[in-house]
């Protein structure tokens, strides 16, 4: 399966289980306040065997492709954990992960596992939105000596200002879908109208445009 079948694939099954839902009409709202007319939780793919295994091996065979060096695998806290430590059995290397923040009490890690100094280290995380996060954790590995080969994702919205995050801090980082397969896919499948794509198009371009839009819309 290439890369671009593959793409295709994990959104179906992103859809398919509802871990991502599409509702331009009536929009969700994000942590930060923000009105979006996509929902993400790619934690349900491990409540599916089948679901749960093509993104395992879809994860060992781009880790293979794009960063054939890796030592470690390195899970973020919450949603690269699980899947992370199947990954990490799957390629046979060690796993560690990394919290959002180090511990109150104990050690204080923020690293948890078996990190020697200088090992090549590939990221694990479920979804990439701004990239802010996950790039916190790239830096908690860079402080505990890992070489950060690059991050693999399940999903990334593909903002702008995610991209341009990554590059500045010199991250390779590789997705097993993308937003636009994740369209392709729901206006192949009928999930969505072309009316619909139409709207979940201009959504990316500027999210925050989008949702002040809607709000306006809804008090007028």
């Amino acid at each position: 399966m290439n890369q671009q079948d593959r793409a295709l694939k994990v959104a179906e099954f992103l859809l398919q289980i509802e871990a991502i839902k599409l509702n331009p009409e009536n929009p969700f709202t994000w942590a930060s306040g923000l009105r979006s007319p996509i929902y993400c939780d790619n934690r349900k793919t491990l409540s599916y065997p089948e679901v749960r295994a093509f993104i395992r091996d879809a994860f060992a065979a781009t880790i293979r492709e794009s960063f054939p060096k890796a030592e470690v695998i390195a899970g973020v806290a919450t949603g690269g954990v699980a899947i992370g430590a199947l990954v990490a059995e799957a390629l046979n290397l060690p796993f560690i992960y990394v919290r959002s923040e180090a511990k109150k009490h104990g050690l204080g890690n923020q690293v948890e596992g078996v990190l020697h100094a200088n090992q090549r280290v590939v990221v694990i995380e479920d979804l990439i939105s701004t990239g802010s996060s996950s790039l916190k954790a790239v830096e908690a590995l860079s402080e505990a000596n890992a070489t950060i080969e690059g991050m693999v994702a399940i999903f990334t919205y593909g903002f702008p200002k995610a991209s341009e995050r990554f590059a500045e801090a010199s991250c390779a980082v590789q997705t097993l879908s993308n937003y636009d397969f994740l369209l392709q896919q729901a206006s192949a499948s009928g999930y969505i109208s072309s009316v619909q794509q139409e709207t979940l198009s201009h959504w990316k371009s500027n999210p925050e445009a989008w949702s002040e839009q809607f709000t306006a819309s809804q008090t007028h």
